[in-house]
């Protein structure tokens, strides 16, 4: 079965002169489409470019979604959060320690509002295809996220926003301990902020395809209970979102870790009548055999995937995550995305 879209995410952009060329590589490379990575500086301070540059990738037939790269850091993604740094008393805070955490809780009036004004901005002024809800996810504490000990059963948040909220709505405290109501409640307001954002854009700009993407899993005890977004069916199911996404396995990883993550996402996805998508390593990690990049798309062909990315244009040459023979596996990521895209959806060269 042959790929409708492809595509990389493409960020670190300033003017639209030089983005015109890197997307006319990557439209040499096969691809379809871009996802424009947008840092909180970036739609603070290069906002009349990024109109422009959208501009350009669309007059060369490419598709563009708009990823709310790091924002909060609430989106993955490694740039700074201006919110964090003007918003202190607004983060995730450690359920056991009380700690502070370096991300920003979504419950708060305060986010909330700064990035439905973020969404809105967006949907109303640049002409994209949609957006792309980027690995949303709940702050791991330091006691999870570090190899060298700390409190194993901690999670986030639990606030006071949090705390009042969920007492709210179950009647009691809300316990230091993990329990399905607090795995319920996680779930349920994260998603609760993604559907109300959606459908804000939608309400702008109807034809908005809105991408949600999670961690690519097995069901997890840490990410199932920690990261808060592991429910996949609660998430396809989600009205307002077009397209179910899981994002990037690494190659080291068995093939059979790769057929279940891709079965369980298309399978989710026509569950609830969503799109697909799946996502390749594009930067960092690369496989001892470039021949393995061709087939793992040739894979996800096979299992119907329709929408396929990676992360990143050029492999993240000239970055701290560039793979060591970055420019070697983009030109191997465009071999073999030309090899599945549908000649339907082919941008002429």
């Amino acid at each position: 079965m042959a790929v409708k879209e492809t595509g990389v995410s493409y960020y670190g952009l300033s003017y639209p002169e030089h983005a015109r060329k890197d997307f006319e590589e990557m439209i040499a490379h096969n691809c379809n489409a871009v996802i424009l990575a947008l840092t909180e500086f970036d739609i603070d301070f290069w906002f009349p470019n990024i109109i422009e540059i959208t501009k350009v990738a669309k007059e060369l037939g490419m598709k563009v979604y708009l990823d709310t790269w790091g924002i909060g850091k609430w989106f993955g993604g490694e740039p700074p959060s201006l919110f964090l740094t003007n918003n202190p008393g607004n983060r995730q805070v450690s359920a056991l320690t009380g700690e502070p955490l370096p991300h920003a809780c979504f419950n708060t009036p305060a986010f909330r509002d700064y990035f439905y004004r973020i969404c809105e901005k967006l949907a109303w002024e640049v002409p994209a295809d949609g957006f792309f809800w980027d690995e949303p996810h709940y702050a791991l504490p330091k006691g999870i996220a570090s190899i060298t000990g700390g409190v194993a059963d901690d999670w986030a948040c639990r606030c006071p926003i949090c705390q009042k909220k969920f007492e709210q709505q179950y009647g009691y405290e809300m316990p230091k301990l993990i329990t399905p109501e607090v795995v319920q409640f996680r779930e349920n307001e994260a998603l609760e902020t993604l559907r109300v954002a959606s459908e804000k854009i939608k309400a702008i700009r109807p034809d908005s395809k809105i991408i949600c993407c999670v961690h690519a899993t097995q069901n997890t005890y840490y990410v199932t209970e920690r990261r808060g977004y592991d429910n996949w069916d609660k998430v396809a199911a989600t009205e307002a979102f077009d397209v179910f996404s899981t994002t990037i396995i690494n190659y080291s990883l068995p093939q059979s870790f790769v057929e279940n993550v891709t079965k369980r996402t298309v399978s989710v996805a026509k569950r609830h009548g969503k799109g697909n998508q799946r996502w390749l390593m594009g930067y960092f990690n690369e496989p001892e055999n470039m021949n393995r990049v061709k087939e793992m798309v040739h894979y996800y062909a096979e299992e119907g995937v329709e929408s396929l990315f990676a992360w990143t244009y050029r492999g993240g040459h000239g970055t701290v995550l560039a793979a060591p023979h970055a420019l070697k596996l983009w030109d191997t990521l465009g071999e073999a995305y030309g090899e599945v895209l549908d000649p339907e959806y082919r941008i002429k060269k």
